[in-house]
């Protein structure tokens, strides 16, 4: 199958024209940081009754959705793991080397078809086992990143139109064009992206609408947006996700320098039950609800490990956990990494859902979540730890080294890792650095104990790009300018 044909690059070079500089222009409105809230001149929409569209019967069960690269082996294993949607996965989980750019669209294409099949170089046959299957959701990526090997008007395309455009241009007439968006920090974000939608299903003819799209809540100044989110989009909105890894990411990076109060202890001390954490994501289900659109829990990351049974065990009660306090709050699906994970998500899903496909009818009038409440970070309890320290600094490099060979959805400490993970781990440690904190063993972070830890991990961990993802990892976590995001530099090393 043909991808960057004459009449795809055609269409992705109108939607640049459309809407490449608008995009520029509200990358550069990021850096003007303003204190964060509820915006007073958007609150006649907050105030406003309005209704997202209707969804269309392929998104009305959404109880349990899988996530994952579009490399084809995954691609047929998540067709076949009996969720009920694949979130295909282009941006986080995905190194974009222009041959899984460019593959991942193929397969795409095949899976929309149902035609896709795979034999591994040891000869072992992957295909489609007879439905039904999960329906497809495409995650393009951020508005932040571009694509060096396609240019238009002189520049470098953006990433997300490319993702979006050659999908939509080959797949659009299956009827089933659906998006999770992700990284936005703004509803003038949300607006261009319903400004892409409606002209690419002018191009092509479609009827306005057509297009369905489920924005991921994970940076801290969407979290006051959700509304204004959904309004912009609500032609075509199909719901919000809480997206927890990134968020925590972007809650450290846009407090890294405000102080002791800012910054939050271990990763893995930062649960969903932290008051902070806590007021998000019972805001994000009373607004879908308000507005019919649907709240999409967050993910389970853990790969089952059968040489432990422990160790799964363990997990396993963890995820029930997790997956318990989502439906019962209100979500009417969430995410899982591993096939293995389905019919657990499943079975919690059916005992709060039964026979209704989600529980939009769940409202929540009683949640009254106020600005304080998501930015009370202390809330978290907890503090910085020497382990933390270690596990921050060696599971951002095996992250990277994965990342820079090609696989953005890596395998560590049995779970699945994808981008947001290292951007974690580094950006943790340029706020511990920064803010002069001290671990529970007395000692303080400092650049030289961080370089001492990465050497460790350095001699420690096995790989063609450990070398490499140990430089960069230096180079975000320490400079003393912070990156914005870490794929930026990383992308230059590809």
């Amino acid at each position: 199958m043909q991808v960057l044909t004459d009449e795809a690059l055609e269409f992705v070079a109108k939607l640049h024209e459309a809407h490449a500089a608008r995009r520029d222009e509200l990358l550069a409105l990021r850096k003007e940081r303003r204190p964060l809230g509820f915006l007073e001149e958007t609150r006649s929409i907050r105030d406003g009754e309005w209704q997202v569209a209707e969804a269309p019967e392929a998104l009305r069960d959404r109880r349990v959705e899988i996530t994952g690269p579009t490399e084809r082996k995954m691609t047929i294993n998540a067709l076949n793991s009996g969720a009920k949607v694949w979130l295909a996965d282009l941006e986080d989980a995905n190194t974009p080397h222009w041959d899984n750019v460019v593959q991942g669209q193929v397969n795409l294409y095949e899976a929309a078809r149902e035609t896709i099949a795979f034999t591994s170089p040891e000869g072992k046959e992957y295909s489609l086992k007879g439905g039904p299957y999960p329906t497809i959701v495409v995650r393009p990526r951020g508005w932040h990143l571009d694509e060096r090997n396609l240019q238009f008007g002189g520049k470098n395309a953006v990433g997300a139109l490319v993702d979006f455009g050659l999908h939509f241009f080959h797949n659009a007439e299956l009827g089933k064009p659906y998006y999770y968006l992700p990284k936005m920090e703004s509803h003038l974000e949300a607006r261009l992206w319903n400004d892409v939608f409606t002209t690419a299903q002018k191009l092509k003819g479609v009827p306005h609408g057509t297009i369905r799209a489920t924005v991921l809540i994970e940076t801290i100044p969407a979290a006051f947006e959700m509304e204004e989110i959904l309004y912009e989009l609500r032609d075509h909105a199909s719901g919000l996700n809480a997206g927890r890894w990134d968020y925590l990411f972007s809650v450290i990076k846009y407090f890294r320098d405000a102080g002791a109060d800012f910054v939050l202890p271990d990763r893995n001390s930062v649960t969903m039950t932290a008051p902070f954490m806590r007021a998000y994501t019972e805001l994000l289900v009373k607004t879908c609800h308000k507005r019919g659109a649907f709240a999409m829990g967050g993910m389970a990351a853990f790969i089952p490990n059968r040489r432990d049974p422990e160790v799964t065990e363990n997990a396993l009660r963890k995820v029930r956990e997790d997956k318990t306090r989502e439906a019962t709050d209100g979500f009417d699906g969430s995410w899982v990494a591993h096939p293995d994970l389905v019919p657990i998500c499943r079975e919690i899903f059916d005992g709060v859902l039964g026979d209704k496909p989600n529980q939009i009818d769940k409202q929540r009038p009683e949640v009254e979540v106020t600005g304080a409440q998501l930015l009370d970070f202390k809330s978290a309890g907890g503090g910085a730890t020497r382990a933390g320290l270690e596990s921050a600094v060696d599971v951002g490099v095996r992250y990277i080294a994965s990342w820079l060979g090609g696989n953005g959805a890596a395998a560590i400490h049995n779970l699945m890792e994808d981008a947001a993970t290292a951007e974690i781990s580094r950006s943790q440690i340029w706020q511990w650095i920064n803010n002069k904190v001290v671990l529970d063993d007395g000692t303080q972070v400092t650049a030289d104990a961080v370089r001492e830890v990465l050497a460790r991990v350095g001699n420690e961990v096995e790989g063609p790009h450990v070398a490499a993802a140990v430089e960069l990892f230096e180079q975000v976590a320490l400079s003393e300018d912070f990156v914005d995001f870490l794929t930026l530099p990383a992308y230059e090393r590809i």
